[in-house]
């Protein structure tokens, strides 16, 4: 195996939980008789892309639906094999969680073919339980814990969002309304981007256990349709958090408009307080003759005495007519 031929892990199961590692001409040669085979490829490889095409005798239609970039999550019967498309957060360094990994499927009961563009963390935990013999021991094993470890996942994440939008609504009243407007976007905007992703998984996930084939016995079917149930309340939870972002920008919003009345209200108080001054100092300003006072000394503390008394008696008249 090398990084280029696009062959990420292959083994055959021992039905005990453990696995041996084969290469491409082991599973070239495999058979049914040999033991349950798991086959995991980035379709980018050429080898991966040609085993696939070519040597893999998967259904054409499955085999485009293996190597899309990009897919909606799904399930499609095929007599007694089945597909899945599952999606998973990316938790790659660097990657944004909302930016979903999609997985695709493709289960046989004595084989098992994975294929992924980017990589998961849920199948590299199946790998170390399988090199630590507690992996999975058949096919309906493999697709619930596959399905509950990118759900397991998601759990993190999404209480992420809870927490942030639990902030918000404890700052919504203190902090800076430009800092918290922009941290309020940010979370809604993960929150939809997460919630598309999910939805449809929800609606296939509850399909998942219904289906016939992939070798799913009455306990995998079980342990799937608790999955789907986990699935449906992460997608209730992004419902509420987006409800809760929404109360919350509402909140805002009031309290951005109640800043500006109190503002324009004092604004109109000062306006109305200074507007006879203003026109008695701007009458007392016309240069025609005839202006009292011009000769006397006393004339411009008394003119400044009588607009403190104009001002002080708008004030008391205003407050008896409850405007201030």
């Amino acid at each position: 195996m090398s990084d280029t031929d696009g062959l990420i892990c292959a083994k055959i199961l021992d039905g005990e939980g453990g696995g041996r590692q084969v290469d491409w001409p082991e599973i070239r040669a495999w058979k049914p008789d040999d033991g349950f085979l798991w086959v995991h490829i980035d379709p980018s490889g050429g080898e991966a892309r040609h085993w696939l095409t070519e040597d893999s005798g998967i259904d054409p239609v499955i085999r485009s639906t293996l190597l899309q970039a990009e897919t909606r999550p799904r399930v499609l019967s095929q007599g007694e094999n089945l597909l899945v498309v599952l999606r998973g957060v990316n938790l790659n360094p660097g990657a944004d969680p909302e930016d979903m990994v999609a997985l695709r499927i493709w289960l046989e009961r004595d084989r098992l073919v994975t294929v992924r563009r980017r990589r998961l963390m849920a199948v590299n935990d199946l790998r170390e339980e399988l090199d630590a013999g507690t992996g999975p021991r058949n096919a309906g094993e493999f697709l619930s814990r596959i399905a509950g470890g990118l759900i397991d996942r998601m759990g993190p994440i999404i209480g992420d969002i809870e927490d942030r939008v639990d902030h918000l609504e404890d700052e919504v009243l203190t902090a800076h309304s430009a800092a918290l407007r922009n941290e309020l976007a940010e979370v809604r905007r993960d929150a939809i981007a997460l919630r598309r992703h999910l939805a449809p998984q929800r609606d296939m996930m509850a399909r998942l256990p219904m289906e016939q084939g992939g070798g799913l016995e009455p306990e995998h079917r079980a342990q799937l349709r608790e999955i789907a149930e986990r699935t449906m309340r992460y997608v209730e939870d992004l419902d509420a958090v987006r409800e809760r972002a929404t109360v919350v920008q509402d909140e805002l919003n009031n309290r951005i408009s109640d800043q500006m009345n109190r503002t324009m209200y004092v604004l109109t108080v000062v306006a109305a307080v200074l507007l006879p001054p203003s026109l008695l100092t701007g009458l007392l300003g016309i240069n025609v003759g005839g202006m009292p006072g011009v000769d006397s000394p006393l004339a411009f503390g008394l003119v400044a005495l009588s607009l403190f008394v104009l001002a002080a008696v708008e004030i008391v008249v205003l407050r008896k007519l409850k405007w201030i």
